[in-house]
């Protein structure tokens, strides 16, 4: 039996990670991920390596450049056996001088103990997760 129900997987995704990085709620979001955890921008290709360094300095870098960050219209595929979520979703974000910005991603998550552990991002545009 798995340890985690599929609403634990679309509440990590939905609430505690997107809800959080909207807010710009730093250790709420650094709490989703092990401490080993990683995110790689598949179409950039970049990889940012552990929870309190390299995705740390990812969300700073992204919360310093955009007044606004929105993240919606969520589509999930839970695979909660294998601690997995596939999400479809649109991104809004608004920069310092007010240019909007509009990406359409889908995010693949690999758990391990209901918490990310590897996180692949496929973003539509131009990587604005540096």
């Amino acid at each position: 039996m798995a340890a985690f129900s599929r609403q634990h997987y679309i509440d990590l995704v939905e609430k505690h990670y997107f809800g959080n990085v909207d807010k710009k709620n730093m250790q709420s979001v650094l709490n989703c991920f092990q401490t080993d955890g990683s995110l790689t921008v598949q179409t950039a290709p970049i990889t940012h390596q552990g929870r309190d360094v390299g995705v740390r300095a990812m969300f700073q870098t992204l919360f310093d450049s955009y007044q606004v960050i929105w993240h919606g219209n969520f589509e999930h595929t839970v695979d909660v056996e294998n601690e997995c979520i596939a999400t479809r979703f649109d991104v809004r974000l608004v920069d310092q001088r007010g240019s909007e910005v509009e990406l359409h991603n889908c995010n693949f998550w690999y758990c391990r103990d209901g918490k990310f552990q590897r996180v692949y991002v496929f973003m539509s545009g131009e990587n604005v997760l540096r």
